[in-house]
Parts: C-alpha cells; structure tokens; sequence
C-alpha cells in the first residue's frame, strides 16, 4: 500500500482537486485499493470546510465530485504516516520542510515534478482569481497525476 498526501495552503482548492482528480486517475487504472490518498493544508484556516465552491464546480465539470472532502491540516504524524507528501507550489514546500522531522524529509515534494513537460513547478493559487485558474488546476494536478502514477507504477505491480 502506498499513501499519498497532497497539501496547499488551505485545502479548500488545489489539494483537494488534486486528492479527487488522482481519485479518479486511480479508479480508471483499477488501482483504487493499492494507495491511500488524502490532502491537508500547511494553514489551519478553512479546517472541516468542504472544498472551494469554484473548486466543486470545476471538477464537476469533469466528471469528478470533491463534495465530501473537508479540510484539514497537515499534522505531525503525517510525516510518518504517508509516503510521498506533495505540495502545490515552493512555499508550501518550505513550510512543510520546517516542521518535517529528520528522517522524513525524502518524503517531500513538489507535485508538478511529475508534469516536467508543464513548464512550470508550481499549480497557482486560484482563490483570488477568475474561473479559469480552477480549469488551469485542474489540467495541472490531471498532467502531475498521470506522472505520479506512472512513477508508482513500479511499486504498485
């Protein structure tokens, strides 16, 4: 079993659009029993709130529903808990670095190292933005999914 824990700021947009899309990317392989996947926040700021509304609608539109999802944060145990712990972008990284405890650190990560053909390392906030940054997550997280588990492939056979 391998565990898998995506993490951006609140846990109200990118992570749990990632969680729900790799979800998804995990039914679709008939991998769904053979990883544990979950999302937190590095901020404790919207915790037990379901996802962004816009987040919903988005995914949705695709076929995907993050509606039962509710924020978290990232805990202490986490680090031991889990095997790959991706965030969404450099300074939710960093954040997860300083509290990481020494024998853990191997375990983060930035989840669009699995999208090098995205031209980019970080998915963009899009809280404070229009619609179509919840359309850009979404194709990102999609791009770093299909990555993710093709480098777990290897573990999972």
């Amino acid at each position: 079993m391998v565990r898998v824990l995506f993490v951006c700021m609140g846990n109200i947009c990118r992570s749990p659009t990632a969680e729900g899309v790799f979800r998804r990317q995990l039914e679709t392989r008939g991998l769904t029993g053979q990883v544990v996947v979950d999302s937190a926040g590095t901020h404790a700021y919207h915790v037990d709130e379901p996802p962004d509304p816009r987040s919903q609608a988005a995914a949705r539109s695709r076929g995907i529903e993050l509606g039962g999802q509710r924020a978290r944060q990232v805990v202490v145990e986490d680090f031991a808990s889990f095997d790959h712990i991706l965030a969404m972008d450099a300074d939710n990284l960093a954040l997860l670095q300083a509290r990481c405890p020494e024998g853990h650190r191997h375990k983060l990560g930035l989840y669009l190292a699995y999208a090098p053909g995205a031209g980019r390392t970080d998915v963009p906030d899009p809280y404070y933005g229009g619609g179509r940054g919840f359309e850009e997550v979404l194709d990102l997280v999609t791009a770093a999914g299909e990555g993710l588990l093709d480098h777990l492939a290897v573990k999972l056979r």
